[in-house]
């Protein structure tokens, strides 16, 4: 499957990266590297993710999945036909039903 990733998703992982790499740059890539291999997992089987229900039409059918050993960063998705379409990488802690209702 192909693998979009928003200009949101970008800047969500980007911010993690830099956040994570005040205390350890070389985790801070390693971030970075594991969630390639999740983005790449799901690719692979699309459906593995939890299901989040909203009350967003834009989002329906959103999955969330986990970064790999970086549990508590979620990887938010649509699934289309033979695409897969990041939407957000947030932290758990984070208020995410609030940051999603205001996704386009």
């Amino acid at each position: 499957m192909n693998v979009v990733r928003r200009d949101k998703a970008l800047e969500d992982l980007a911010d993690c990266a830099l956040y994570i790499a005040q205390d350890d740059p070389d985790v801070a890539a390693r971030f970075v590297d594991a969630f390639e291999e999740s983005v790449d997992r799901l690719a692979q089987m699309p459906y593995i993710g939890v299901a989040v229900p909203l009350d967003t039409p834009s989002l329906f059918g959103l999955r969330r999945w986990p970064i790999k050993g970086f549990e508590k960063y979620l990887i938010f998705y649509l699934v289309f036909e033979d695409t897969i379409d990041v939407v957000r990488i947030l932290h758990a802690a984070q208020d995410i039903a609030a940051i999603l209702e205001d996704e386009p």
